[in-house]
């Protein structure tokens, strides 16, 4: 079988392998995961199919092709997931990779129980040691959280592997780079003020070392410029509970960690040779207390809950296209050159009555312009239109709210929220739902109104499971914000 050439991208196979799939694993912008099967051996893997028509920019094709150039360039880790094959149909481009099924890290953490300052270190040693191994080989990982991290099976002793490497570049000693990506909370400052290197990593790790320890995040706000805001001034508690039992070499390495000074911040290596890590088996076996695990389990679940409210965004988003859309492009690029300007826009959305200001049109162009170039090409300016569309007037997050509000009653009640997670928790879920309903729940009625909805969505979520364009213009709106109003200085 002749092998599709989809503009740049490079195959390592030009037939897909004999392989069957046989459920859905994982929904995103770009595509779906499915657990497959070989036919011949019955090996099972997880297949990342990701749609053509999805991936409108160079830009887009680049970052697949980077995302499998950077697993394959990666010498084989016993804590990173292998890239089996890549291959490529009419419809779709498709990366089968080895199969992760023993769950995320904090649900492990949760369903263990008795949970120690040692078991921490173990953990963080694990992750460390994968950001080493990147940084060894070039590779700035950028995206680091516990949720880009699962056990390899249900075994007791199963292997933590880092899953995903879709947000990795490639760098150079002394690089530096000013593409605002990766998760909020655990967004390095250097990253909102736009010139980074791979120190990010070692802050990222930081702060799932602080998580790991007491449950909650380092940086948090009801607000993501709250959590920004929180980021830069890099004020790290260590007062409340269960810190004061944590010992003093667990905490010096948090600090060291999540130093603002990315010179002074350990390196991953610096980080491996710390005495808490050299001697993690040494580490006090106390328990952390009940608080800590029912922290996790509810800052775990209510991720689980935002991941399915973006799925269902990310669907919404797919539907369609904008109407028209090729007609509004070739009628601004007046000297059909295939690209727009910055005043092209502005003519454009004041044409499709949207009324910004031009330090927001500007903001908006930044953000679309994936490739750098000035100019935004059609795939650029599609992202944009389906973005002001659906995601401009918050239609995205009805779409959200009307899936868990069954009933339509207007209110996502207990009822409501238990169907919808009850694949996700466990048997202590009432406990876990009421936590949820009491922590988004500000008027304290007992149930979740779509106001309270969009104010959880809206602070520490990770958009770029649904829409990389809303994504990009949220946190480089949000790096705008905050030099204006000096916070970045």
């Amino acid at each position: 079988m002749r092998p599709f050439v989809f503009q740049y991208f490079i195959l390592t196979s030009s037939n897909p392998p004999n392989s069957c799939p046989l459920r859905e694993l994982g929904r995103g912008e770009f595509g779906v995961t499915y657990l497959c099967t070989d036919k011949a051996t019955g090996e099972l893997f997880a297949c990342k199919s990701i749609s053509k028509k999805k991936l409108r920019t160079v830009v887009d094709i680049e970052d697949v092709r980077r995302e499998v150039e950077i697993m394959r360039h990666l010498p084989t880790h016993p804590n990173i997931v292998s890239l089996k094959d890549t291959y490529e149909d009419e419809g779709a481009v498709h990366l089968v990779m080895e199969l992760c099924e023993g769950g995320e890290l904090f649900d492990r953490i949760v369903a263990r129980g008795h949970y120690t300052e040692r078991a921490a270190a173990m953990v963080i040693r694990t992750i460390v040691e994968v950001v080493q191994n990147c940084h060894k080989h070039g590779v700035m990982h950028r995206d680091l959280k516990p949720e880009n991290f699962l056990f390899a099976n249900k075994k007791e002793n199963a292997p933590l592997k880092a899953i995903d490497f879709g947000l990795s570049v490639f760098f150079k000693p002394g690089e530096r780079f000013s593409e605002i990506v990766g998760s909020p909370y655990y967004m390095a400052p250097e990253v909102l003020k736009r010139n980074y290197g791979p120190e990010v990593d070692v802050w990222s790790a930081g702060v799932i070392l602080y998580i790991l320890l007491c449950g909650i995040p380092p940086f948090w706000a009801e607000t993501e410029q709250g959590i920004a805001q929180a980021i830069i001034r890099s004020v790290v508690d260590f007062k409340r509970e269960p810190w004061p039992k944590v010992s003093d070499t667990a905490k010096d390495l948090v600090k060291r960690m999540l130093d603002s000074d990315p010179k002074r911040r350990l390196t991953a290596q610096e980080v491996l040779d710390h005495p808490w890590l050299q001697n993690a088996k040494k580490a006090p076996n106390v328990n952390l207390g009940e608080t800590v695990r029912a922290r996790l389990q509810q800052f775990s679940v209510m991720n689980k809950l935002k991941k399915r409210a973006l799925r269902v965004v990310a669907e919404h988003l797919s539907m369609e296209e904008v109407a028209d859309i090729k007609d509004m492009f070739d009628k601004l690029d007046i000297n059909k050159k295939g690209q727009l300007t910055l005043e092209d826009l502005k003519y454009g959305l004041h044409k499709l009555g949207h009324q910004m200001a031009d330090e927001d049109v500007k903001i908006l162009m930044e953000a679309a312009d994936v490739d750098g170039n000035g100019t935004l090409d059609y795939g650029e300016f599609v992202a944009i239109s389906i973005h002001l569309k659906k995601i401009g007037n918050d239609e995205h997050l009805h779409k959200a709210f009307q899936y868990f509000d069954q009933n339509k009653s207007g209110y996502i009640e207990i009822e409501e929220l238990r169907d919808c997670l009850a694949d996700d928790i466990g048997p202590n879920h009432e406990e876990v739902i009421n936590a949820i309903i009491c922590d988004v729940d500000t008027d304290k009625d007992g149930k979740i109104s779509y106001e309270e909805f969009a104010t959880m969505m809206k602070a520490g979520t990770d958009w770029r499971k649904a829409s990389r364009q809303y994504s990009r213009e949220l946190l480089y709106s949000l790096s705008s914000k905050l030099k204006k109003d000096g916070s970045l200085n």
